[in-house]
């Protein structure tokens, strides 16, 4: 069962697993409520080391935001703690990993990422992408020379520029800053998702689940029937929207609150 739990008005449910065709799972997720913080790690190197890589990364982001140090910063202690470990152990040498974190504050949150791990917002106007792909396909279709569809089906389409696990002075951690609103979803995934998935089928997934755990489970599970081809990990967080509801009538599920009274039908239905 996937973890889930309720901070205020902030719910959140996550979800990671090997997917199909990989018997490992390099991928990490990080769920810290109480310090307003998760984040999603697709880690890489081949057999353990992207395992490593991925919990290295998490395990150092979760202690010195914990110190109440800043995202971005933390993001490069991140990157700082899988360089001390290949210094330590040539053996992990090359190991590496994306990144996508979210730490909440007050009303509003920063969003921090490296390489194609993703961040997206959804609601009744529609599914938004926050992050922006460090990824070699992105670098193309910004230049024009790609389409968004041929990026998708690219045989470069994995090759990303940026990652942790480099030289920190090379490493370009982007971040945004953002406010949540009631009835918004926030979506952090890695590319084992959204490869799988185009933007349009996550939204409708989001309008028809029940609840949050309901919604990370379908998302996984359609990944997984397309191919599930790579590891597949999603954290969803949403604020529940005050409505007036009858109260001689069954509460709705989590998605209709977040909402409102009625979900928002899908641009394909």
């Amino acid at each position: 069962m996937p973890p889930q739990s309720q901070s205020q008005d902030l719910e959140y449910a996550a979800l990671s697993v090997a997917g199909q065709v990989r018997s490992n799972n390099e991928d990490a997720v990080l769920c810290r409520p109480d310090l307003g913080l998760w984040a999603v790690a697709d880690g890489m190197g081949g057999h353990s080391r992207g395992d490593l890589a991925s919990a290295t990364a998490l395990a150092a982001l979760e202690r010195v935001m914990a110190d109440g140090m800043a995202l971005v910063e933390a993001v490069h202690q991140a990157n700082q703690a899988i360089l001390a470990e290949v210094a330590a152990n040539a053996a992990v040498e090359g190991m590496g990993t994306t990144l996508v974190a979210v730490h909440f504050h007050a009303e509003r949150c920063e969003l921090a990422w490296v390489g194609d791990s993703r961040a997206y917002r959804i609601g009744r106007s529609g599914i938004e992408q926050l992050s922006h792909d460090q990824s070699w396909v992105q670098s193309m279709v910004d230049a024009g020379e790609l389409s968004a569809q041929e990026a998708r089906h690219h045989p470069r389409r994995n090759v990303i520029l940026q990652c942790l696990g480099r030289d920190d002075q090379a490493l370009e951690v982007e971040s945004v800053e953002l406010q949540l609103a009631p009835g918004e979803l926030l979506l952090l995934c890695s590319d084992g998702l959204t490869g799988e998935l185009e933007d349009e089928q996550i939204r409708e997934l989001c309008t028809r689940a029940g609840t949050l755990v309901e919604l990370v489970e379908s998302l996984v599970a359609l990944a997984n029937s397309h191919g599930g081809r790579d590891n597949i990990s999603c954290i969803v967080l949403g604020r529940s929207a005050p409505h007036e509801t009858d109260a001689a009538q069954p509460r709705p599920g989590l998605l209709r609150r977040l909402f409102g009274k009625r979900v928002p039908p899908s641009r394909n239905a």
